[in-house]
């Protein structure tokens, strides 16, 4: 799930943002359309929605929206508004909607023997479909959003960010940054040396760190009253290990603030964090369930609303020798075949000099979302899922060192979001209460750029046929993990259940709704509270299952951090 790059000042980049990198030509361009159209309709319907809060035209309400955007993209976007602006006042008449303005520009149209595709409802002269439709036959151009002035810069920006999956900055080429974003510190530990490709965190220390730090743990130094080196002293047996995720968007932890897509709650403060989030390709791997590190949401508060809980955070406070020691190898839209052929070289370990490390491989969506409910085309098959999954098993038999381990995990069950959001009104319906979810899912659907045409539908059979093929990857990948239990010398791998649907349980066994655990805008991740509560919940199991795996915890912790501090922090 992903973003193309039709980011009109990234409004509506959000609510399509699961559908290209996978490059999928059914989801990519969609038909009536299709992404372009539903660029044109986000961003002119909050314009409309602007323009009656501070009752202004629809043009004085674009360029609100385009104000509250921080530099350069401000700039850009007022191109755009300026170049745009004769066609709305052409367009927009008391009697559209953006849906029928848009169509009316051509950037959405109808394809023979299709309905017309629309988000909101239409207005009584427009009641009538076909009547529109035979109206605007002859419209169908395809006119891009990315074509226009203002936008096709920063489409072009974003295309380059959001198909590159190691750090853009990273001097030695041991694929650790001193820099925060672009596959940077959000993603992996912070590196302290970036001109020495041996000093990176995870790495064995050199020479036990008596004169640098080597493994980035923040640990070096020799003790003045025993003489031995403080790593050695403080880390020598404590088992330090790293933990990474192979993974999709929900690993990456995919989120769109609510607050730009509600016109009663848009604000120059909500849109401060843009630009860290497009160069996180809309991501928060930093608060995310496995790798989170940051201890607090202070500084996006206005944006991120939730705890913080990762399997890393609880792996560092065990023992505090595995400072920095995480990667964050998940991609939006990734699915077992992207991840064997491209995605999973950006993992970095070396098998001899390194640590050992948890992996967790969790695809959990991709491989059915994208299935077309008549073939079931883009769907991956079991012998495909069980291909692809022992590819990546055998590149990881290459990299990871000794005493790593491995956790497959299943897919999710995805039929919760329509039970949990259906009837609920999503952010861009909440001036009016007119667009619920079900709209939100018809629409994206009826464009065919759905981030999950098979449970983002409000057709049964077509979630029912869904949540079967995602039981059978799901039997897929226990079957090889059984089957090649024995076949890896360097790591042991294990199969679980996917734990979003143990966390659901119990959040429902404690009162709570789904819904309060499903991010807001695109209606399908986990948000804040679904990332941290997982955290908890696989940490748990851990505990309790597999207690080996994460390490005995260090009795020198309180002293590491008398000495230490925060051990170098991590940005």
């Amino acid at each position: 799930m992903h973003a193309i790059a039709t980011i009109c000042f990234f409004l509506s980049l959000g609510l399509i943002s699961t559908v290209s990198i996978e490059k999928i030509p059914f989801s990519r361009y969609g038909t009536n359309g299709g992404t372009n159209c539903a660029v044109c309709t986000v961003v002119l319907g909050l314009a409309e929605q602007l323009s009656v809060i501070h009752n202004e035209t629809v043009i004085k309400g674009l360029e609100r929206l385009c104000k509250f955007l921080p530099e350069p993209y401000q700039g850009a976007c007022k191109e755009f508004a300026d170049f745009i602006a004769a066609d709305i006042i052409r367009s927009f008449s008391k009697d559209d909607t953006a849906d029928t303005a848009c169509h009316k520009m051509s950037f959405c149209f109808t394809e023979p023997k299709t309905e017309m595709c629309h988000i909101f409802p239409l207005k009584p002269k427009y009641k009538d479909q076909l009547e529109f439709i035979q109206a605007h036959k002859s419209h169908r151009v395809g006119i891009k959003i990315c074509d226009l002035p203002g936008i096709k810069k920063i489409c072009d920006w974003i295309d380059n960010i959001f198909s590159k999956h190691d750090p853009a900055v990273d001097l030695d080429g041991d694929f650790h940054s001193v820099y925060q974003t672009l596959r940077g510190t959000s993603w992996r530990g912070k590196d302290c040396n970036d001109n020495q490709k041996s000093v990176h965190p995870g790495a064995k220390p050199i020479d036990n760190d008596k004169s640098f730090d080597s493994n980035c743990n923040g640990i070096y130094g020799v003790n003045p009253s025993s003489g031995r080196a403080y790593e050695e002293e403080l880390c020598g047996n404590s088992q330090p290990r790293g933990v990474a995720v192979l993974g999709d968007s929900i690993s990456a932890h995919f989120h769109l603030p609510r607050e730009w897509f509600n016109s009663t709650e848009m604000s120059l403060s909500v849109f401060e964090p843009l630009v860290f989030m497009a160069e996180n390709e809309l991501d928060w791997p930093e608060f995310s369930t496995v790798t989170a590190f940051m201890n607090n949401t202070q500084k996006f508060h206005n944006v991120l609303h939730g705890p913080v809980d990762s399997v890393y955070l609880r792996m560092f406070d065990r023992n505090h020798c595995n400072h920095r020691d995480y990667q964050n190898i998940a991609v939006n839209g990734a699915r077992s075949s992207s991840m064997a052929d491209s995605i999973q070289f950006s993992f970095k370990r070396n098998i001899s000099h390194d640590q050992p490390v948890v992996v967790f491989y969790a695809l959990v969506g991709n491989d059915v979302c994208n299935g077309h409910h008549d073939t079931f085309n883009y769907m991956t098959t079991v012998d495909e899922m069980k291909n692809k999954s022992l590819n990546t098993l055998n590149f990881l038999a290459k990299t990871l060192p000794k005493g790593s381990h491995v956790f497959v995990t299943g897919l999710a069950d995805g039929a919760i979001l329509y039970k949990a959001l259906s009837d609920r009104i999503h952010p861009i319906g909440s001036l009016r209460n007119d667009v619920t979810y079900s709209d939100f899912y018809d629409y994206f659907n009826c464009l065919e750029i759905s981030p999950c045409l098979g449970w983002m539908n409000t057709n049964a059979t077509i979630r029912e046929l869904t949540t079967k093929r995602a039981v059978e990857l799901s039997e897929a990948l226990k079957d090889v993990v059984t089957t090649h239990q024995s076949s890896f010398s360097n790591f042991k791998v294990y199969y679980v259940e996917n734990p979003i649907n143990q966390v659901l349980v119990e959040w429902t066994k404690q009162g709570g709704e789904d819904w309060q655990l499903l991010e807001p805008v695109d209606g399908f991740h986990s948000n804040q509270l679904g990332q941290a509560m997982t955290a908890k919940t696989l940490w748990s199991n851990l505990e309790k299952m597999y207690p080996d795996v994460i390490g005995p915890e260090n009795p020198n912790n309180a002293k590491i951090k008398a000495l230490f501090g925060n051990q170098g922090g991590y940005l």
